[in-house]
């Protein structure tokens, strides 16, 4: 049983900072690329960051500068310390696992349930 358990959001002011987990079971956690998407009400999901097993990083443009992916491969873990925030990045955020193996084919992905990250004042 794949499990993908996200952890860390919440309220959080303009300009202030959140960190997200994402804890992963029932994979080989070095053999999947990990990553972070968002969705905003009314908008397609999105990709925000992602890291490969050898810690090759991804960002969207909109997050470069701000946010920070990492991962620790001992406790199947990936992270999102988000700095800076704005309130455009009011979102569900969704932790991802994409294996190497097929990496194009979005089936073979695996997601998270969500957390929801609300930047108001």
């Amino acid at each position: 049983q794949v499990q993908l358990v996200e952890s860390g959001g919440g309220l959080v002011q303009p300009g202030g900072s959140l960190r997200l987990s994402c804890v992963a079971s029932g994979i080989i956690f070095n053999t999947y690329i990990m990553g972070w998407y968002r969705q905003a009400p009314g908008k397609q999901r999105e990709l925000v960051a992602s890291i490969t097993s050898g810690s090759n990083l991804n960002y969207a443009d909109s997050v470069k500068g701000r946010f920070t992916i990492s991962r620790d491969n001992v406790k199947n873990t990936v992270y999102l310390q988000m700095n800076s925030l704005k309130p455009e990045d009011t979102a569900v955020y969704y932790c991802n696992a994409k294996p190497i193996i097929g990496a194009t084919w979005a089936a073979l992905d695996a997601w998270g349930q969500g957390t929801l990250v609300t930047v108001s004042v």
